[in-house]
């Protein structure tokens, strides 16, 4: 696919990309491989660690997969961790997403997410940044595109990450750029917990759903979503019971529904088809 560049007069006119003029050091031009939003949309960055834990996989999964669904563009890194996991489930969702890269368009770093970045135009998204075809990534690019990631957003969220992570320097130009910031509370032994509770410590919004979001940047897109979810059969009224109570896990979801792995499997099917649950990925569901 032909990678576009523009400049700052293609900046200005573009609605979605515009916000980045303001900036303190705005990108002076713009290399995009991909589809660039035309329409004026909610946008959330979703950033953190590389390494994350279960539980910041599952509340990153939920998140992006519901604020997509909701028709929110979901903006990261494409890095490894929490920044893939943002991406995929948007494009599972169905949702739009976009990358925003620390080098040329010529490569994708880390090279195993080159799949994902295929995956993101594919879907309606696009790969960004502002350096030349043949720059390869170096430390500072990373600083430098954290700018642009809080730049493009209306919030940021941080679902998991050390007390000393790069990821601050995103949520340092966000509260520059007088953006909304959310953080996911943990327990407070999570190493990787201790990020997102000292911003909350600092001010931050709490996040635990993606309606938390959606009710301060775009109230609109709660309308008509809040829905009752029903069961078609006793067993997946005590599925969707479970679920609501905190149940994830699809084993522990069979022991307590009390029936076999045949009847749970076909239950867990016909709910997916008809898009009352969806998966987060290891066996693991929740409510759609």
């Amino acid at each position: 696919m032909k990678i576009q560049k523009i400049n700052r007069e293609g900046i200005v006119s573009n609605t979605f990309l515009s916000p980045l003029l303001e900036l303190t050091k705005p990108p002076q031009e713009l290399h995009i491989k991909g589809t660039i939003p035309t329409l004026k949309a909610p946008v959330v960055a979703i950033i953190g660690t590389r390494r994350p834990s279960s539980y910041g996989e599952e509340i990153t999964r939920t998140l992006a997969y519901d604020l997509a669904k909701a028709g929110v563009i979901i903006i990261s890194g494409l890095a490894m961790g929490i920044d893939s996991i943002a991406h995929k489930a948007s494009i599972e969702a169905g949702g739009t997403t976009i990358a925003v890269l620390a080098q040329g368009l010529h490569a994708i770093y880390p090279a195993s997410n080159k799949g994902l970045s295929e995956q993101i135009i594919k879907n309606g998204g696009a790969l960004i940044s502002e350096y030349d075809m043949g720059i390869e990534a170096r430390k500072y690019h990373f600083l430098a595109r954290n700018r642009i990631v809080s730049g493009l957003a209306d919030a940021v969220i941080v679902t998991e990450a050390a007390d000393r992570s790069g990821t601050f320097s995103t949520v340092a130009h966000a509260i520059e750029q007088n953006k909304e910031v959310f953080a996911v509370p943990g327990p407070i032994t999570s190493l990787l917990s201790a990020g997102p509770n000292r911003l909350l410590q600092q001010g931050a919004r709490v996040v635990i759903s993606a309606e938390d979001i959606l009710r301060i940047i775009a109230p609109e897109l709660l309308k008509g979503q809040k829905r009752f979810v029903f069961g078609n059969t006793p067993l997946e009224v005590r599925i969707i019971e479970l679920i609501q109570q905190g149940v994830r896990d699809g084993d522990t979801l069979q022991e307590k529904s009390q029936v076999g792995a045949s009847e749970f499997l076909q239950a867990i099917t016909m709910m997916e088809l008809n898009d009352t649950i969806h998966g987060l990925g290891g066996n693991r569901w929740t409510i759609s």
